[in-house]
C-alpha cells in the first residue's frame, strides 16, 4: 500500500510550531524582566542601636601577685603591698622587706554591658604599670573597679593569662608573646545593677552606627508601618510607643530591630594605615584627570678598614683607617596618565606598572587628594 504525504501541510505545522516557541520564549523573557528583583536587606538590628542603651568602662588599680621573679621594682609598689598587709591585718616595719619581683603594680580594665546585674561575671583586662618583665604565672589580688564618677560597680579577682611566654636568660632572650599584659576571663563580678533608661515616657530613639540621610530616611519608612516614626537627623530616628506596648517595651523592641530594610553604597573611601604600609580602596573610587611622576634615588655607603703598614726600620706605628665608597644609583622616573573617571583597576594597574611599592602608594594617594584628583574620602589611620 503505498502512503502520500503533504509536504506542504507539515511544513507549515512545523512553522506554527517553531513561531509559537519564540513567541512564548519572547514573553517568558518579558516576564522574567517585569518579576522585581529582591535586594538584600538588613535588620535594623545590624544597623542601629536604642539611645541610651550603652556599655560602661571600668578601671581599679592592684596588684599582682606570685610572679616568679618578673615583677617591677618600683618603691610605689612596695608601699601599697605594705598597705595591703596591713588591711589583711599583717603588720610589717619597712616595705622593702617584702621580696622584690614577686609583685607587681596592675592597672585593670573591664566593660560592663547594659542591664548587668548583680552578681554577674565579666572579662578583665590586667596590665603592667612600671618595669614589670612578665605577668606569666600570676594572680591578681582583690581589686575594685570603679565608674567614671567614683563608684564602685565591680570587684575583680583570679590568675592572670597571658596566653604566651616570655624568657630571659643571660643576654639571650625568647617572647612569644606580649606577657605584661593579660586577661582573666570571668574574673570580674558585678555588685549592682546597671540602670539603664529605655527611652523616656512615650518615645524612643534610634541611633544609626554611622551617618547617612538616605539610610536613616528608609529606616524612618519601615518603622512607620508599625508605629509612628521620623527621622530627626542623619543618625536619628524618634519611634512613638503605641499604646498597646506601653506597659511592653521590650516586645515592641524585639519587633522593630527585627524589620529589614535595604543598605545604602557607603561613600567611596581610600583607608591608608601608615604604620602598616596597608593601602584598601573602596571600589566606587574615580580619578579626574591627572599625571603621576615617579622616581628614586638610593645613596649606598660602604665603609671599608684598613691598615696602613710603616716602613721597615722605621720608627712609624701600625695605623688603622676607614675608607668610604659612595655610591648613588638613580633610577629613571617613570609618568603616567590617568584618564577622566578612571576607576580602581585602572589606578591599581597604573601605579604597578611603575612599581609603586605601598610606602610610595600612600604619598601618591595623599598627593592626589591634595591636587583634587582623587574623588574619594581618604582616611590615614
Amino acid at each position: 500500500m503505498k502512503i502520500n504525504f503533504n509536504t506542504d501541510s507539515i511544513t507549515q505545522t512545523l512553522c506554527k510550531v517553531a513561531t509559537f516557541k519564540r513567541i512564548f520564549a519572547v514573553m517568558l523573557g518579558l516576564l522574567i524582566g517585569l518579576m522585581p528583583i529582591q535586594a538584600a536587606t538588613v535588620r535594623i538590628m545590624d544597623l542601629a542601636h536604642i539611645q541610651g542603651v550603652r556599655e560602661n568602662q571600668l578601671v581599679g588599680y592592684g596588684v599582682v601577685v606570685g610572679l616568679p621573679g618578673t615583677g617591677d621594682n618600683s618603691r610605689s609598689t612596695q608601699i601599697t603591698n605594705k598597705m595591703m598587709l596591713r588591711n589583711l591585718g599583717t603588720v610589717i616595719e619597712q616595705e622593702n622587706y617584702i621580696q622584690k619581683g614577686a609583685s607587681a603594680a596592675v592597672i585593670v580594665t573591664a566593660t560592663v554591658p547594659a542591664f548587668a546585674k548583680n552578681g554577674d561575671k565579666i572579662d578583665v583586662t590586667v596590665s603592667a604599670m612600671a618595669d614589670c618583665k612578665s605577668l606569666e604565672g600570676g594572680v591578681l589580688v582583690q581589686t575594685i573597679l570603679k565608674a567614671p564618677n567614683g563608684e564602685a560597680v565591680a570587684v575583680a579577682q583570679g590568675p592572670v593569662s597571658v596566653g604566651g611566654i616570655n624568657k630571659i636568660a643571660g643576654a639571650s632572650s625568647a617572647r612569644t608573646a606580649i606577657t605584661t599584659t593579660g586577661r582573666i576571663p570571668g574574673g570580674g563580678i558585678v555588685e549592682r545593677d546597671i540602670y539603664t533608661e529605655i527611652g523616656d515616657e512615650t518615645s524612643i530613639t534610634l541611633t544609626l552606627d554611622h551617618s547617612d540621610y538616605t539610610l536613616v530616611s528608609r529606616i524612618a519608612n519601615a518603622v512607620s508601618r508599625i508605629a509612628p516614626a521620623r527621622a530627626i537627623d542623619g543618625t536619628s530616628v524618634r519611634v512613638q510607643i503605641p499604646s498597646k506596648f506601653q506597659n511592653d517595651r521590650v516586645t515592641f523592641l524585639s519587633i522593630l530591630e527585627n524589620l529589614e530594610v535595604a543598605p545604602t553604597a557607603e561613600r567611596a573611601k581610600v583607608i591608608v594605615n601608615e604604620r602598616t604600609g596597608t593601602v584598601v580602596i573602596g571600589a566606587d573610587v574615580k580619578l579626574m584627570p591627572a599625571a603621576v611622576a615617579h622616581g628614586n634615588i638610593t645613596v649606598t655607603v660602604a665603609g671599608q678598614n684598613d691598615v696602613s703598614q710603616p716602613n721597615g726600620f722605621s720608627n712609624g706605628a701600625t695605623v688603622g683607617f676607614e675608607n668610604a665608597d659612595i655610591e648613588i644609583n638613580k633610577t629613571p622616573g617613570s609618568l603616567i596618565e590617568m584618564g577622566a573617571n578612571s576607576n580602581l583597576n585602572d589606578l591599581v594597574k597604573a601605579l604597578n606598572s611603575i612599581g609603586v611599592a605601598p610606602i610610595d602608594l600612600i604619598s601618591i594617594l595623599q598627593a592626589l587628594k591634595k591636587s583634587g584628583s582623587l574623588q574619594a574620602e581618604l582616611i590615614i589611620i
